[in-house]
């Protein structure tokens, strides 16, 4: 049975990883559940393993998992042997045997607060945003337009909803090109296209739209791209670790999905080489654009810097945790290790009253 909810309390709390999803980022959460898995401290937490495959299906793991290193083909492994489908035992209810649950879930599903409404609807604390949050943060729409309305400087976009729809004149006038073209709901570059010719803008859609129903036309800030990791205490208290900067290949566009994952020329600079005022300026907003979309326990917030100008682009509401990630390499730069951090996010999240307050 779950514990009170203390953290620090010297009893061993029973931790759900729910990892996997049926997104583009799948291989993804694996691997941030396998390093979530191998730091957590085995003197303080059992470990449940919930995987969500490809195709849907909800597999339960054991309820310890041996401690130390793992990878994340042995992650599923564990979990083969009991398939909820086949044995009729519903997952929510190992999830609701929980004293917390880490949804180590990206993109759809696991970002778009639909894994937050089922855990809000069992009562069991979890880690990171509520519902109302990620969905805002999710669609990069809807967080444009609700930072906008606070002032918060963002690129100039579109939104298409069709296949053959297109920018107005007036519109690709105020756009200028170049244009990203992206699916506003979904993560980590997929679907993404850079537009230099407006006669690759159909091709581009077509290729975001396979992603989602909801695709966005935006103008390319020119810039330098830069990371904040946004942190929420047990105490209330919420902080952004250094800047990180990031620097690619010269052969990449963008800093799309394999140059996240694959490519062994990307460069993180923690912390980023920025003036004082600048490096100010960029935690001050990291901090309102976190409390102004209702984020809670953490998230990544991405920045292009304009010259001395900070230009939202987007909010992850459950980064990378993976050993190339940025948020927990940021506050490894800080001196927090993944261990450490973990302890900070499940204690923050053990003492809210409500799972979806």
């Amino acid at each position: 049975m779950p514990g009170e909810l203390f953290p620090h309390s010297g009893q061993i709390r029973l931790v759900a990883v729910v990892f996997g999803g049926p997104a583009g980022e799948h291989e993804v959460s694996c691997a941030s559940a396998a390093a979530i898995v191998s730091h957590l401290d085995p003197r303080r937490y059992l470990v449940r393993l919930v995987y969500l495959t490809e195709d849907g299906e909800w597999m339960v793991g054991p309820c310890t998992v041996p401690a130390g290193p793992a990878a994340a083909q042995q992650l599923r492994e564990l979990t083969q042997h009991m398939d909820a489908k086949a044995t009729r035992q519903p997952p929510m209810d190992a999830l609701a045997e929980a004293d917390v649950v880490m949804p180590a879930l990206h993109g759809p599903f696991g970002e778009d607060g639909t894994a937050q409404a089922l855990l809000d609807s069992i009562r069991v604390p979890y880690v990171g945003c509520g519902m109302a949050a990620s969905v805002q943060a999710f669609d990069k729409d809807v967080a444009k337009r609700v930072l906008a309305s606070y002032g918060i400087p963002v690129a100039p976009w579109v939104t298409l909803r069709h296949q053959g729809d297109r920018p107005s004149a007036d519109d690709r006038a105020r756009l200028g090109l170049p244009v990203f073209v992206k699916p506003a709901r979904a993560g980590s570059s997929v679907g993404i296209s850079k537009v230099t010719a407006w006669d690759e803008l159909d091709a581009a859609v077509v290729g975001a739209l396979k992603w989602d129903t909801k695709v966005l036309v935006e103008q390319a800030v020119r810039g330098r791209e830069i990371d904040l990791a946004v942190l929420e205490h047990a105490d209330g208290k919420i902080e952004a670790g250094p800047a990180l900067e990031i620097h690619y290949g010269p052969k990449r566009a963008f800093f799309d999905y394999d140059a996240k994952y694959r490519d062994s020329g990307t460069e993180f600079v923690i912390p980023a080489p920025l003036e004082q005022g600048t490096r100010s300026e960029l935690g001050d907003l990291a901090l309102r654009v976190f409390t102004l979309l209702g984020c809670r326990g953490l998230a990544r917030i991405d920045f292009i810097l304009d010259g001395r100008r900070p230009v939202f682009n987007e909010l992850n509401t459950f980064p990378g945790f993976t050993q190339a990630s940025q948020y927990p390499r940021i506050w490894a730069a800080r001196g927090m290790g993944l261990g450490e951090l973990l302890d900070c996010l499940i204690d923050t999240a053990l003492v809210r009253t409500q799972p979806g307050g």
